[in-house]
């Protein structure tokens, strides 16, 4: 499995169109088999940073969602709202393996 972080850099006076943003794509990330795990958006502290969080079986899906999305008239819909308002900065984003509880084959050690 695979997670998708994304950091994103919004304009403060643009939250409200930034989490209608979020809410679009929310059901397309699980359309195109993905997990979303949700928006993390400005509480405390900087007002300027929102999170979001989606997971993948691997990273071979994640790249077959992002080619469907290229060309998905929801997901192209979605992109043009945010340029329209402007209610992203700038975004990075990272791929992170997750872990849950209970042991692993990773938690066995040789000494």
């Amino acid at each position: 499995m695979v997670t998708c972080y994304l950091r994103y850099e919004i304009d403060p006076r643009q939250t409200r169109e930034f989490e209608h943003y979020a809410r679009l794509w929310i059901p397309l990330v699980e359309r195109f088999g993905g997990r979303h795990h949700g928006y993390f958006l400005p509480h405390e502290g900087a007002n300027d940073i929102a999170v979001a969080l989606f997971s993948f079986a691997s990273l071979a899906d994640y790249e077959t969602y992002r080619e469907r999305a290229a060309s998905d008239a929801d997901c192209q819909a979605a992109f043009a709202y945010a340029r329209q308002t402007g209610c992203i900065r700038r975004y990075e984003r990272s791929f992170m393996r997750p872990v849950f509880d209970g042991p692993s084959t990773a938690d066995t050690f040789v000494v």
